[in-house]
């Protein structure tokens, strides 16, 4: 089993930072998770070197307490050691303990790197790291990050986020020293590290102290957006704690120091003679403050009303007796943050206090603005720049919000939206998952990416086509990588369903949030590719697939051991397949069913000629191929005024991988079953050539259905026109494109025998003509191709035709009419005249004659 090395440098037990990295770690799923509190790193919360007491029963089960081996037997390295670099180093610049430093620094990594050999440890997780409160520690975990990772050939297996940076932790008294902080170890770009910053404001600063800090990112503290309930469990929870019913009770959740001024809520208390306070913390963390607390509450009056109820879990528990955040929260009234201006850095309790569906109130600390009130979260909040402690108008502000149910229902609903908008888990598992995916299985060969938006009717059908295949391949070889695309309906419901319900096959579901298909095949490919590369014990020569399917489209029960097959075999940079339609839905209509197959005839005689060129509907790539590609390109147009992603990123990536050499494979046997939505719902486009847009703009449109079929036939009239469009959309792509981009092929004994050896040499000369007078080698930039494709087309139609009457069949017929503003131009100047045709991309003449993409 993978393992999870998880380090906090925090120091104590429970705290928003191991809070958050609890929700984190369980995200990665698979992994033995062992946590360091930190207590051999950080000197001033009073634990360097205390064995670990009860604390293993304030985290869950799943999480080993642990810590690096024998760190207090290095020489010099104690708490006095940590404070003096501290004091002397980081705050007043003095090098005089370097070298010191630097002797600890190597043999704390050199532990560091032998625990992690012991346990097997496969990713880190660091919790605010670059603090500087033990710069020996923080330069030992770099240089064990250095040298674990290169020797596992590991990637970027370390998570590293700070909660708090220098100019957000006491900056006043300059604990840290001063910008740009000599004596601190920055961020550095290592190939191990990615490095995530809680806000934006946090980043901007983090790059203004580090220039050219690649691998970071904003990842901020992620919370499930759901009601606290009062369950049979947590009812007694105010009973428990000697609180009554009906009374309403502020909740603080926090370490219990000084910094945190939970001596405002006391004040704030003596002018709410009703409400009771509930502070969850552990009264032994600064046992002074404690003291301070209890006698100051005595002074005030309001002891008999306030309840310092200890540490309570961060996570649901089902242990009886025990209590969970979430408790406290089902029974409180408002959540209290009163906190110093510049101590905290994010303020947790406010967003448990949105995540839970509890009002909350706050002091104006530095960062709320940034991370809360410019969102338009709404909340009372103490201006502590002007009033230090409550008064009678912020007790009011509070009291309205206690008293006025209304009030505090429309407060709830709108930060849980804002909340589910800005810190839901969808927002941090998104990032995480993609630069952190889940492992690959060792046996898995093929991963199969489908794109998906708004298809949850289609979508079971689809799944069980995937979940069925047979043949050679059986469920630990493939798996499925479904890409959700900003989907409005249940369609990620219905995935997850189905992977709950079918367990033998592995199903991920990422989301892109950039619309497009193109984008989102990208995404699912790129997700799988780099977890292929960390698959266990494998043949470094074994080969690995990248598959595209289609989510409304089904495929035959030995889709994909068939493409596997033919990938093996032929070795293959990419493998396509074979498309067809169900007959019997086109029952009672000859005509259209006979232009679509003349169409898929054609294809299939030039697909065994050279291969084809993919189709989003179901094709395979091998993964090296895709990487020496550059992976799927995804172009953009202006259609409108707007750029929008080019839709055919299928096809332009198996020019670019012709172009560059590799070959490409047709695998008749492996089928796909094409939905015919596009011919039933938009057959008047289909017929005009306009499915995919106009003038050279080709997009994905949605063509659900929002009534059934008419599914009456074509006119003769109409099925003609239909035709032209597809053979015209054909012919240039299937019989030209393939020998423009490899001339080659027309070498090929095949190839010449479809051609005949005259038009053979004929097409040789005039593509090599062209090219020289285009003077473009590489014909893959978005439609480059398409020009001399065009020219070819014209300057040896009815020869082409020729040829396909010959080798498909007498039906296929001669070309459809020219363009008119061709039909007249002298053949002494036709060739000259097509370029210019060809050419004219402002008016897209050209694109709307052949059709602007796949009819059939």
């Amino acid at each position: 089993m993978s393992v999870l090395w998880g380090v906090s440098f925090d120091a104590t037990p429970l705290s928003g930072v191991v809070v958050e990295f609890l929700k984190t770690a369980r995200r990665f799923a698979g992994h033995r998770v062992h946590l360091d509190l930190g207590y051999d790193i950080r000197p001033d919360k009073g634990a360097f070197f205390r064995p670990y007491r009860g604390e293993a029963g304030l985290l869950p089960e799943w999480v080993t307490l642990d810590r690096v081996e024998g760190v207090d037997g290095i020489r010099g390295y104690d708490r006095e050691f940590v404070e003096r670099t501290l004091r002397e180093v980081v705050q007043h610049g003095d090098e005089a303990l370097r070298p010191e430093i630097d002797r600890i620094a190597g043999e704390l990594a050199e532990r560091i790197v032998a625990t992690w050999e012991r346990l097997g440890v496969t990713m880190v997780m660091v919790e605010n790291g670059t603090l500087p409160e033990n710069i020996a520690y923080t330069e030992a975990l770099y240089r064990a990050i250095g040298r674990y990772g290169t020797r596992h050939r590991l990637g970027r297996f370390v998570f590293w986020r700070d909660h708090d940076l220098m100019w957000q932790s006491e900056p006043g008294i300059a604990k840290y020293g001063r910008f740009p902080y000599p004596g601190v170890p920055a961020p550095r770009n290592s190939p191990h590290i990615h490095y995530f910053a809680l806000h934006d404001q946090a980043l901007a600063k983090t790059l203004e102290w580090v220039p050219g800090l690649r691998n970071i990112d904003v990842l901020p503290n992620a919370f499930t957006i759901a009601p606290a309930r009062i369950d049979e469990r947590s009812s007694g929870f105010r009973r428990d704690h000697g609180i009554p019913d009906g009374v309403p009770l502020l909740a603080r959740i926090t370490r219990i120091i000084p910094q945190k001024r939970i001596d405002r809520d006391l004040h704030l208390l003596t002018l709410l003679p009703a409400a009771w306070l509930f502070v969850a913390g552990d009264v032994e963390e600064a046992p002074a403050e404690h003291t301070r607390l209890v006698r100051l509450a005595e002074e005030l009056g309001v002891r008999d009303r306030v309840v310092f109820g200890g540490w309570l879990t961060p996570y649901d528990t089902s242990v009886p007796g025990r209590y969970s955040v979430r408790d406290l929260l089902a029974h409180a009234t408002v959540v209290s943050f009163l906190t110093s201006y510049d101590y905290e850095s994010y303020g947790n309790p406010v967003s448990e206090a949105i995540a839970s569906g509890t009002p909350y109130i706050t002091s104006g600390y530095e960062l709320y603005d940034v991370v809360y009130g410019r969102k338009g979260f709404r909340a009372p909040v103490l201006d502590i720049r002007a009033r230090d402690l409550p008064d009678a108008a912020f007790a009011r502000e509070v009291a309205e919000l206690i008293t006025d149910e209304g009030k505090r229902a429309d407060v709830v609903r709108a930060n849980s939206e804002l909340g589910q908008a800005h810190f839901g888990t969808g927002v941090a598992a998104d990032l995480v998952d993609r630069l952190y995916p889940p492992p690959m299985g060792a046996a898995t060969r093929l991963s199969v990416v489908l794109p998906v938006y708004n298809e949850a009717a289609n979508l079971p059908e689809v799944l069980r086509t995937l979940h069925d295949q047979r043949g050679a391949l059986d469920k630990s070889q493939y798996e499925v990588v479904l890409v959700d695309n900003n989907s409005t309906d249940d369609t990620v419901a219905v995935a997850r369903a189905f992977a709950a319900s079918h367990p033998d096959l592995p199903v991920h579901v990422i989301h892109e949030p950039e619309q497009g298909v193109s984008c989102a095949r990208r995404a699912g490919m790129d997700f799988a590719l780099a977890r292929s590369r960390n698959r266990p014990d494998t043949d470094p020569a074994e080969r690995f697939y990248l598959v595209s399917a289609d989510a409304d489209c089904r495929v035959d029960p030995h889709w994909l051991s068939e493409l596997f097959a033919a990938m093996e075999s032929s070795k293959a940079a990419i493998g396509v397949c074979d498309y067809y339609y169900n007959a019997s839905h086109f029952t009672g209509r000859p005509r259209l069913w006979d232009a679509i197959q003349r169409t898929l005839r054609c294809r299939a005689v030039t697909f065994s000629l050279f291969g084809g060129f993919p189709d989003g509907k179901g094709f395979a790539v091998e993964r090296d191929a895709y990487e020496r590609a550059g992976g799927i390109e995804i172009f953009y147009q202006l259609q409108d005024g707007e750029f929008v992603s080019h839709l055919s990123d299928d096809w332009d990536f198996g020019i670019k991988v012709a172009s560059g050499g590799d070959a490409i494979t047709y695998a008749p046997r492996s089928r796909v079953e094409i939905n015919p939505r596009r011919v039933d719902h938009a057959i008047d486009e289909v017929i005009a050539g306009r499915a995919y847009g106009s003038d050279g703009i080709i997009v994905m449109r949605d063509i659900r259905p929002a009534t059934p079929a008419a599914g009456g036939d074509l006119t003769e009239a109409e099925a003609q026109q239909a035709w032209e469009f597809s053979i015209k959309d054909f012919t240039p792509k299937n019989t030209i494109l393939p020998v423009l981009l490899t001339p080659a092929l027309l070498e090929d004994d095949a190839v010449i025998a479809f051609f005949g050896a005259d038009l053979a040499a004929r097409l040789a000369r005039r593509i090599a003509e062209i090219r020289d007078e285009m003077r473009v080698v590489d014909f893959t930039p978005i439609h480059a191709y398409k020009t001399p494709s065009y020219r070819l087309y014209f300057e040896f139609a009815d020869e082409l035709f020729a040829c396909l009457r010959r080798h498909v069949g007498e039906d296929i017929g001669h070309p459809p009419p020219l363009p008119p503003c061709l039909a007249e131009v002298p053949a002494a100047r036709f060739a000259e005249f097509v370029h210019y045709y060809c050419e004219d991309r402002e008016s897209g003449e050209a694109h709307n004659y052949f059709g602007n993409g796949g009819v059939f």
